[in-house]
């Protein structure tokens, strides 16, 4: 393992790590990742990983995982020296730049999808994931025009999990809803509505989409025309609704864990 020293912070290869805050890519779709369990389970997975920014403790710590990714350059440092590169104080001893991975095509999705329509917080995406992975939900559909799945503070809030699912990002929500259910899905709309189906109540079916609407709005109601079921969650009166990741999380329990 082959490590290259920092002497001078302005290197042009390092601003990488400056540059991409959060959702931000290049058009080679590179992304950025911190902190050590995040970047480890990115490093499990069959990501391109251009190069490494860490302290030497964690090049000591994780030597067998880094050296068995052949990984081009790795850069040392200490936590003030990356510091001084990022433009903040950083916590975390090591930083990854690595490459999207491409999106997986539709029909090539598992029989279980969790599907984002209209999600804008970034740690939503993230924390969706994670759970999805825990579940054994491996498909994950989300909304060009959202937060990407792999920007830095989703991947983050993912825990890395983000790395382990299918994932595809689609353009039209009601082209695509026609498309799952012309590939055989039974599309469930996570929604309150009076003629809503209580969770326990629902027949689960073998091949499923789980469609989770905005934070505020809801599924609008174009888009739950072309749903095949619509579910609630049932909770206390003087409750309107739980956090949308909380939801997905009880919803793909109930639909996946038989």
């Amino acid at each position: 393992m082959t490590l290259i020293e920092i002497s001078d912070i302005h290197t042009p290869e390092l601003f990488i790590y400056k540059q991409l805050r959060d959702n931000a890519f290049t058009e080679d779709n590179s992304f950025i990742a911190d902190s050590a369990k995040v970047v480890n389970i990115l490093l499990e997975q069959n990501i391109q990983v251009k190069s490494l920014l860490a302290t030497q403790e964690y090049y000591d710590e994780f030597k067998d995982l880094i050296e068995a990714k052949k990984i081009a350059k790795l850069y040392v440092a200490t936590k003030k020296m990356m510091s001084s590169i990022i433009g903040h104080k950083v916590h975390q001893n090591v930083m990854m730049h690595g490459t999207r991975p491409a999106q997986v095509a539709l029909e090539e999705l598992g029989n279980q999808i969790i599907m984002l329509d209209n999600i804008t917080s970034t740690e939503n995406v993230g924390s969706i994931a994670r759970s999805a992975a825990a579940l054994g939900v491996n498909s994950y559909l989300l909304p060009k025009q959202g937060p990407h799945p792999f920007g830095r503070r989703a991947l983050r809030v993912s825990m890395g999990h983000m790395a382990m699912l299918k994932t595809h990002c689609y353009d039209d929500i009601f082209e695509t809803l026609e498309e799952l259910k012309k590939n055989g899905y039974t599309i469930i709309a996570a929604e309150i509505t009076e003629n809503s189906t209580p969770l326990t109540q629902l027949e689960i079916p073998d091949k499923w989409v789980l469609l989770m609407g905005h934070e505020g709005n809801g599924i609008g109601k174009e888009v739950l025309k072309l749903c095949t079921t619509v579910v609630h969650i049932e909770m206390m009166p003087n409750i309107k609704s739980f956090n949308v990741a909380v939801a997905s999380s009880i919803l793909m329990y109930k639909l996946n864990i038989k």
